[in-house]
């Protein structure tokens, strides 16, 4: 039989959790601090008076001295959302540009190049002189990110046992949302250095976990599967058995080989995954979930948060500080995902991770269509209130489509298609995340806050219904069979036409679906 697994799911692979594996992941997943800092660092300086002044004096003329302009479009300003934007367009480039690297010279390679390019990002957009200068470095910073995000997620699934492939991988977010939470701290404590230093130490810091990542990178393993890809068996089992702590990997080991074999007959894996319908599943995943992810309205109060929080009446500080609060929730709920997804699911996690988030936006779009008009300010009450509402919708998506808007994708590709897959979905993810970034400040010009939260809370919604129908259950499946699933899955099946009866590209396909069942 072709990669057979043990009948009961909880017991596969031979091995253990070593230290050696933690420690690669630790580094490895540490790349996610990158974009999580970048993701808070330009809410911050975007909200700071001397950034403002020096490269957006009208929308800073508009905050401070037009009392005639509405709360909702102080802030709207193309320029501006430009700054933010400019590293998604920027890294969705990269990110396929990733997958063919990804795929040719290993993953480690990949991280290596994304670390360098935030280092050097970091350094322009630091020392910005000018808003195209400015622009410049956030394009670096945003094909650093491109790579690190196309091959972190695909690295960490890959090293990890099969039992805990989600803690590990949720170890990326984890640290996305470190990133994020290091940068309100940073922010929160360099608005208070007069001049332009402030904002500039909040930008160079980003240098900083891009360090940490590039200096590691030289220090992990290639992962089993990539040495596999370039035809490295020996070097392959030799790391398998490194990571796994015992020489008896055989069985791994060969679905790892049988998988690359698969592989190795693949041509144009791009056009597959287009066109084939074996991969329509995949594919259509590879679309919805970097879609919903971003329609669920975090960069409301990832990267837009202090100017949505100077808007209802919050102070410069005071909007720096609420972030931080928000970070330090988020990193709890990242905590919780990690030691609960190989628990209860994604399935699970993603059910009511909509719920915790779609009853908080409902209620602060109703206070602030209430009670905030576009003059004025909530009271210090209301406020206080929104802030609280945010924070528990920042943990529904902590535990939810933060980690598996990352984590799902990483481990649904077959190895033939992993590598180009992981790059169209980091890819659009870029694209869903500019397009949103772009607009977003205009969005709540025209919308009004009321109707801005309402619009997101309609698309977390369907999404929800949309992935509890539609996704299989990963959890505890080996890798390389996760295949598998959409195959018996009551609406793929009938969209690729294969069963367990009637497959014959898969010979025992029907034994082995029982098996990873546990019905045998």
């Amino acid at each position: 039989m072709a990669g057979g697994i043990a009948s009961d799911p909880n017991v596969q692979y031979n091995g253990k959790i070593t230290g050696f594996v933690i420690s690669s992941c630790i580094i490895a997943a540490l790349g996610g601090a990158i974009f999580g800092y970048d993701i808070g660092v330009s809410g911050g300086v975007t909200s700071m008076d001397p950034f403002l002044r020096k490269f957006y004096p009208d929308v800073y003329t508009k905050m401070k001295e037009d009392t005639k302009i509405s709360n909702y479009c102080k802030f709207d300003s193309e320029l501006l959302t430009l700054f933010t934007s400019s590293l998604y367009f920027a890294g969705l480039f990269a990110s396929l540009l990733a997958s063919s690297m990804t795929k040719a010279f290993g993953r480690k390679l990949s991280i290596l190049v994304g670390g360098l390019a935030v280092i050097v990002g970091s350094a322009v957009t630091g020392g910005a002189l000018n808003v195209y200068m400015l622009v410049l470095g956030r394009v670096l910073l945003g094909i650093g990110v491109g790579f690190a995000n196309q091959a972190i997620p695909m690295y960490l699934v890959e090293i990890a046992p099969s039992k805990y492939r989600g803690a590990f991988n949720n170890g990326f977010h984890f640290s996305l949302s470190f990133g994020i939470l290091l940068a309100s701290v940073v922010n929160y404590g360099t608005q208070k250095i007069k001049g332009d230093w402030g904002w500039r130490v909040s930008i160079a810091v980003t240098a900083l976990p891009a360090l940490v990542i590039t200096l590691g990178s030289f220090f992990l393993p290639e992962t089993p599967n990539s040495l596999i890809q370039n035809n490295d068996d020996q070097k392959a089992k030799l790391v398998l058995q490194r990571i796994r702590g015992t020489p008896n990997v055989e069985k791994e080991l060969n679905d790892l080989l049988e998988a690359n074999s698969t592989s190795k007959t693949t041509e144009h894996p791009l056009n597959l995954l287009l066109f084939r319908k074996k991969y329509r599943p995949q594919l259509v995943m590879a679309i919805a979930i970097p879609l919903f992810q971003q329609s669920t309205g975090i960069n409301v109060v990832g990267s837009y948060a202090p100017l949505l929080f100077r808007t209802i009446g919050f102070g410069e500080s005071a909007s720096l500080l609420s972030s931080v609060v928000i970070g330090v929730v988020q990193i709890a709920a990242d905590a919780f995902a990690i030691v609960t997804v190989d628990k209860f699911g994604r399935r699970s996690l993603f059910f009511w991770g909509g719920v915790v988030m779609l009853v908080p936006f409902l209620v602060v779009g109703s206070i602030l269509l209430a009670k905030l008009g576009d003059h004025g300010s909530l009271s210090e009450g209301y406020s206080y209130i929104v802030l609280v509402l945010l924070c528990v919708y920042s943990a529904g998506f902590s535990f939810s489509w933060g980690p598996l808007g990352w984590l799902v994708p990483s481990e649904i590709f077959q190895l033939e298609i992993r590598s180009v897959a992981q790059g169209v979905t980091v890819a659009l993810g870029f694209v869903f995340t500019f397009v949103l970034a772009q607009t977003l400040l205009s969005l709540l010009c025209r919308f009004k806050a009321g109707i801005f939260f309402f619009f997101f809370a309609g698309w977390i919604l369907f999404m929800t219904g949309f992935v509890h129908l539609l996704l299989p259950e990963t959890k505890n499946v080996p890798l390389e069979k996760i295949g598998l699933l959409w195959k018996e899955h009551w609406f793929w099946s009938r969209i690729i036409g294969e069963n367990g009866k009637q497959n014959s590209d898969y010979p025992g396909l029907a034994l082995e679906l029982i098996w990873i069942r546990g019905e045998f």
